[in-house]
């Protein structure tokens, strides 16, 4: 089991709100992509045995690796991109999603990608690889209360 700093709020709704916050102190989106980038920075390290076929992300231009673990009580992922951007959207995603059970993922709508204004400023390669992991966690919860 490889370690994770998720989750860093109680609850997916007060990550969503702090990420709203912290993003609401940056003027334009040049610092907001540095923001991204230093988040991506702090994502905890990922085993290279890990970065395999397996563990790909299919829908996603760059390189990215997903491997969950845990049960409908708590599910925990782990990721990494080969791009520092979408590192970064890999940590809010799993600030939001990981650590938390399958009842509250699948509860919990990415309304922070939204809030923060993602959804007007991602390429549409990153949009669609932004959907594919969000996709991924949720139906990883669905296969978990079944």
């Amino acid at each position: 089991m490889a370690t994770t700093i998720f989750p860093l709020e109680p609850t997916p709704a007060e990550a969503q709100a702090e990420i709203a916050e912290e993003f609401s102190f940056f003027g334009d989106w040049s610092e907001r992509y540095q923001y991204l980038i230093d988040l991506g920075r702090k994502l905890p390290t990922f085993p290279e045995e890990w970065k395999n076929e397996e563990h790909r992300l299919l829908g996603c231009q760059s390189m990215v690796w997903i491997v969950p673990e845990g049960n409908a009580d708590k599910l925990v992922f782990h990721a990494i991109s080969d791009s520092a951007i979408v590192s970064g959207l890999i940590y809010l995603a799993l600030r939001v999603y990981s650590g938390r059970s399958a009842a509250e993922i699948l509860a919990t709508a990415p309304d922070y990608v939204t809030a923060i204004g993602l959804a007007k400023h991602l390429s549409p390669t990153r949009s669609n690889g932004l959907a594919a992991m969000l996709a991924f966690i949720q139906d990883t919860a669905k296969a978990q209360q079944q």
